[in-house]
Formats: C-alpha cells, sequence, structure tokens
C-alpha cells in the first residue's frame, strides 16, 4: 500500500466541533478524494482508517454487504460495525449476521434498535400507512444516535445503484440535523454489480440465503419482495410504493428519500 496518505492537517488527530470541523473536514476530503481518485478499495479504506480519528462501519447484512465486511476485517479486525435492527428484519437476515461475523472475525459488532418503536408503532403496521416514519423511527434516529461521537462511517454504496450516486465519490461530508459534520466512506463506489459477484466468489464468501430465493435487494420483510428476471435488482425494495431510500443518508441536511434504483 502506498505510503503518501496525507493526514490531518497540522497532525490533528481530534476534529473540533463547529464551523472549525467542517473546514477541516472539507480539506481532509478534498486531498483524500485528489490522493486516492486511482486507488483500490482496500487503499480507500487503508486511507480512511489512517486519517478519520473515530470511524464506524454501517452495514444492513444484506446481499452484497460481505463484500466489504470481508474487505474492512482484513484492514482492521475490531473496527467498529453498527448493525441496524429494525425488528422486522427477516429471521434470515438475523442469522446471516451471527454467522458472517463469526467467519469473518469482526469483533466490535453493535447492534442498534429503535429505544421504544412499540409508542409510535404499537401494531407494527407503521410501514402500512406511512413507510417514511417507519423508517424514520426503526433506522434514521437509531442511526444518528448509534454515530454519536464518531467522525466518519464507512458505506457500500455505489455509483451504478442510482443516477443520484453517479458521482459519489470515495469520500464526502455529511451534515444531518442535528448532528455534527461526519467523513462518510464510500470505498465501493466505483464497483460495478459484476465486481461484487466476482469478489463474493473469488474470495468463496457465503451469501445472504435470500439472494438465491430471488432477492437482490433485502431489507425489511414487510418492505421486500422478490425481484422477476429483468427486473431491476432494487425493484422489490418498496414495491409499488413511491420509495426506494431509507432515508439514513443525507446531502447538504436533506434525507434522500428517492433516486432511479438507488
Amino acid at each position: 500500500m502506498p505510503r503518501d496518505h496525507p493526514q490531518l492537517p497540522n497532525g490533528q488527530k481530534i476534529l473540533p466541533e463547529g464551523s472549525d470541523r467542517v473546514t477541516v473536514m472539507t480539506h481532509q476530503v478534498d486531498v483524500l478524494n485528489r490522493s486516492m481518485r486511482h486507488h483500490s478499495a482496500t487503499d480507500v479504506l487503508h486511507a480512511a482508517v489512517e486519517n478519520v480519528p473515530d470511524l464506524a462501519l454501517v452495514s444492513s447484512f444484506g446481499a452484497e454487504s460481505v463484500a466489504l465486511l470481508h474487505l474492512a476485517s482484513m484492514v482492521q479486525r475490531d473496527l467498529p460495525v453498527l448493525f441496524i435492527d429494525t425488528e422486522m428484519l427477516f429471521a434470515e437476515t438475523l442469522v446471516y449476521q451471527q454467522e458472517l461475523s463469526e467467519r469473518l472475525g469482526l469483533r466490535n459488532v453493535s447492534i442498534i434498535r429503535a429505544s421504544d418503536p412499540a409508542r409510535t408503532d404499537p401494531d407494527g403496521t407503521l410501514h402500512q400507512r406511512n413507510p417514511d416514519a417507519c423508517c424514520a423511527l426503526r433506522k434514521t434516529v437509531p442511526l444518528q444516535q448509534a454515530l454519536t461521537g464518531f467522525d466518519g462511517w464507512i458505506t457500500g454504496r455505489k455509483r451504478f445503484q442510482s443516477g443520484t450516486r453517479a458521482h459519489l465519490p470515495f469520500f464526502e461530508i455529511e451534515t444531518a440535523p442535528g448532528a455534527p459534520a461526519r467523513i462518510k466512506v464510500n470505498p465501493l463506489a466505483h464497483w460495478h454489480a459484476s465486481d461484487v459477484a466476482d469478489y463474493i466468489d473469488e474470495n468463496r464468501l457465503p451469501r445472504h440465503p435470500m439472494v438465491a430465493k430471488g432477492y437482490p435487494s433485502i431489507g425489511c420483510a414487510p418492505c421486500t419482495s422478490p425481484v422477476k428476471p429483468g427486473e431491476d435488482p432494487r425493484a422489490g425494495r418498496w414495491r409499488d410504493i413511491e420509495k426506494d431510500e431509507c432515508g439514513i443518508h443525507f446531502v447538504d441536511g436533506k434525507m434522500i428519500r428517492t433516486g432511479a434504483n438507488s
């Protein structure tokens, strides 16, 4: 791995709060993106670990998650991994999360849940009436709370997934309402679906069991359906509803709710 990765300005290890924090992050992200533009996903992960003081990987343990988790396990096995259990996931996802964590030797996995979902969704049908509110209750809010104290987080987003992600950089700044700015890292930004499949096959990694049942994209059980041949891989997410993002990603302080095939 190249050893010329840039460090935080003036050797800073703790990112300041407020406007100075954003200024430092903006400079850091610009330098990292220029430095890493021709590097591999592994190099991007190494650079992230070296340059972002407190970093976590957020994973759904879904259809493609094993690729990024495997890469991360080789870079830093005790990297904090945040798994959001919405309490509406497929049983297969919960089993897969446990088995994959053990298989990859992940030593620092935290399971994140909403603090009191029954207060807002007593009968578990909020997803039918207001899917955005359900995602906020069970995903967005718990994740933002779990990210408290972290300066950045790693995602599995890729450019090919949607028009809104077509120019996705390796490093970006996220500003969510009521939260400090954070650096978001996208090591697989340049990967295509075939790259993910090849990586999984070449490394003999276990696939999510629902993939073989026709689920190329996997979320909560009530809002995920099988995908027919020829359909977009995410066609089974919130089918027949004008929604295709769970809302955990923010751009310029605004939640990303929709975007073709995202």
